[in-house]
C-alpha cells in the first residue's frame, strides 16, 4: 500500500474565494451566512444562505466557457486551479496517463435546471440552449477538470447527497494508495442557491430561517450554502521526490450504510464509519485530537452524531475537540465535506481549531467540547472529517500530520 498526501488545496465558498481567506475567516469565527440575492426571493420562506457573493464569472472564464459551465462547474474549476497551482504538478506524459479527477456533487447543474424550467414553463418557449444537457450533468465539473488539466486517468463523479465529496475523496485516496493512480484531483462542489433549489429544501422542513446553530439547544435547522473544495491527492514518494510541500497525509477512510431510514440518521451507522476510518488509518482513539463534525444544526443530526462520537471514542471523547464550520459557510451539500476539510488542514498545520459559532445554549445530548464561538489553539496530530448523508450513507476521512 502506498502512502497518500495532500499537496494542493483550493476553494470558493461564502467566506472567501481562496484558501487563505477562508482559513482567516474560520480563525476569526466569521459568519458568511446572510440574506440571499436571488430571483423570487420574496416567494421563499427561507431567505438566508451561505451564498458566494461577488462571484464574477467573466473575470475567470470567457463567454464560450460560461455557456458551458454551470455555477457548480465554475466553482470547481476555480478551486481546482488554486489547488493544482499550489501543488506545482504539470500533467503531461506518464503523469497525465496516471492522474484523474473524482469529484462529488449532489445536484450538479441545479441553476441550469432552474433557468431552463423557467424558459419552458414560465416563459412558454419551446427551445432551450443546445448545451443544456452537458451543462447540467453531474459529471460536468469532473469532465471539465480532466480536459483543462490533461488528466487521462480515472475521472468520474460521485453523488451521495451530503457525503458526496467525502466519498469522492475516499475513492481518490484508495486509487492512489492502491497504485491505480499517481495523483488525483478530488473534492466536491455545489450550487443550489436558486429559487427551485431552495424551495425543494423548504419542503423537508429542516431549514432555519434565522441562523445555523450546531449543537446548541436552541438550534432549529440547517442553512444552505454553496461552493467548492478541491485537493490534490498524490503518492507520497512521488511528492517527496519532486520536493513538494505536503499539507497532510491522508491516513484512512471508511464508509457505511445505515440501511434504515431515507432521512433520519443512525448513530450506529455513523459510529461504524468513524471506527472504520480509525482502523483503516491504524489510529487509536487517543491519537485523534480534532473532528470536523457533520454538525448540520438540525435536532436529529447533532445529537445522533455526538452519540456516535461518544461511543466510538469512549473515555477519550471527553478530551476531543469537535466543531462544525457549517454555521460559518452554510451546508454546501455535496461539496460540504471538501470545504470542511480545510478546517482539518488548519488544525494540523496551524494548530488552530475552527469554532462552532452561533452556539448559545448547552444541550445535554451534545455534551462534547464543541469549541463554542471562539477558535482555539491546540496541537493535534490526527483528525477526522465526518459526512453523514440522507439515504443513510456515511463517509469519514482521516488525516495525519506528516
Amino acid at each position: 500500500m502506498r502512502r497518500v498526501v495532500i499537496t494542493g488545496a483550493g476553494t470558493v465558498n461564502a467566506l472567501a474565494q481562496d484558501v487563505p481567506g477562508t482559513l482567516a475567516a474560520m480563525r476569526e469565527g466569521r459568519c458568511g451566512i446572510g440574506p440571499l440575492e436571488i430571483r423570487d426571493r420574496e416567494r421563499l420562506s427561507v431567505s438566508i444562505g451561505g451564498q458566494v457573493k461577488g462571484w464574477d464569472a467573466e473575470a475567470h472564464f470567457n463567454r464560450q466557457q460560461i455557456a458551458l459551465y454551470d455555477r457548480f462547474t465554475q466553482f470547481t474549476l476555480h478551486a481546482a486551479r488554486e489547488a493544482i497551482t499550489q501543488s506545482g504538478l504539470v500533467f503531461e506524459d506518464q503523469l497525465s496517463l496516471t492522474s484523474g479527477a473524482v469529484l462529488g456533487t449532489a445536484g450538479g447543474g441545479v441553476n441550469t435546471w432552474d433557468d431552463n424550467y423557467r424558459t419552458v414553463y414560465e416563459e412558454g418557449k419551446n427551445r432551450v440552449h443546445p448545451f443544456v444537457v452537458p451543462k447540467l450533468m453531474n459529471n460536468a465539473a469532473a469532465s471539465h477538470v480532466s480536459m483543462e488539466w490533461n488528466l487521462r486517468g480515472p475521472s468520474f463523479t460521485v453523488a451521495t447527497a451530503c457525503a458526496s465529496s467525502n466519498h469522492a475523496m475516499g475513492l481518490a485516496f484508495q486509487m492512489v494508495r492502491s497504485g491505480a493512480a499517481t495523483a488525483m484531483i478530488t473534492g466536491g462542489s455545489e450550487a443550489m442557491l436558486c429559487f427551485g433549489g431552495i424551495k425543494a429544501w423548504e419542503g423537508l422542513r429542516v431549514m432555519s430561517r434565522t441562523a445555523c446553530r450546531p449543537f446548541s439547544m436552541n438550534r432549529d435547522g440547517m442553512v444552505q450554502g454553496e461552493g467548492a473544495g478541491v485537493f490534490v491527492f498524490e503518492e507520497y514518494d512521488h511528492a517527496r521526490a519532486r520536493g513538494a510541500h505536503i499539507l497532510a497525509e491522508v491516513a484512512g477512510f471508511a464508509m457505511s450504510s445505515d440501511a434504515g431510514d431515507i432521512v433520519m440518521p443512525s448513530a450506529q451507522g455513523a459510529e461504524r464509519a468513524i471506527t472504520g476510518a480509525l482502523r483503516d488509518a491504524r489510529l487509536n482513539p487517543e491519537d485523534v485530537g480534532y473532528i470536523n463534525a457533520h454538525g448540520t444544526g438540525t435536532a436529529a443530526n447533532d445529537k445522533t452524531e455526538c452519540a456516535a462520537v461518544a461511543h466510538a471514542f469512549g473515555h477519550h471523547a471527553d478530551r476531543l475537540l469537535i466543531s462544525s464550520t457549517k454555521a460559518m459557510h452554510g451546508h454546501c451539500i455535496g461539496g460540504t465535506g471538501a470545504v470542511e476539510l480545510l478546517a482539518c488542514l488548519m488544525a494540523l498545520n496551524d494548530g488552530v481549531i475552527a469554532p462552532t459559532i452561533g452556539y448559545e445554549d448547552p444541550d445535554p445530548e451534545c455534551a462534547l467540547d464543541v469549541v463554542p464561538n471562539v477558535a482555539r489553539k491546540a496541537r493535534v496530530d490526527a483528525v477526522l472529517s465526518n459526512a453523514f448523508a440522507f439515504g443513510g450513507l456515511n463517509a469519514v476521512v482521516a488525516l495525519r500530520r506528516l
